[in-house]
């Protein structure tokens, strides 16, 4: 019986990382992107408001050098939104900015992700969206390495 439960408590933390990484894909989508999808699919879910959209800020923290200490960054706007689908699949999205309808289209596919039978159509926009932000890195880095300096120690002669 422990191996059973242990086994189904593995598959919620394998479902829960899932839907993160989707959510965490679906904020780095543009509004563009997740209207696209949206049109795109053949039978539009009924969706009912939970909360929001709304806009609110948020306290952004950082550390020097990756490892030191945390301290307060800044603050930056932030929209959110949940949702209910008509079979009371809930739905959550955020986005940075004040673009409260990205974050309902954000939490209506985080609502179809968690769906069997649409869980295809959030897949083909997570896909779309990890290669475009993949590229968008990618550019950047080589963008960067572009101005990269070697600094490198010369031997005067002087010895």
């Amino acid at each position: 019986m422990a191996s059973i439960q242990k086994t189904a408590d593995a598959a919620a933390k394998g479902a829960a990382a899932d839907r993160q990484t989707a959510m965490g894909v679906l904020a780095k989508a543009s509004r563009v992107e997740l209207q696209a999808a949206f049109d795109a699919l053949d039978n539009k879910p009924a969706v009912q408001p939970v909360r929001g959209p709304e806009t609110g800020l948020v306290m952004v923290r950082g550390r020097i050098g990756g490892g030191g200490a945390p301290f307060n960054l800044g603050e930056t706007t932030v929209s959110r939104a949940s949702i209910r689908l008509d079979d009371g699949t809930v739905g959550h999205g955020q986005a940075l900015g004040t673009d409260g309808a990205k974050a309902r289209l954000a939490a209506i596919f985080d609502a179809l992700f968690q769906q069997p039978a649409h869980k295809a159509a959030a897949a083909t926009l997570l896909d779309a969206v990890t290669a475009r932000v993949a590229k968008e890195d990618a550019e950047k880095a080589r963008q960067t390495a572009a101005t990269r300096v070697d600094f490198f120690t010369m031997v005067r002669g002087e010895d």
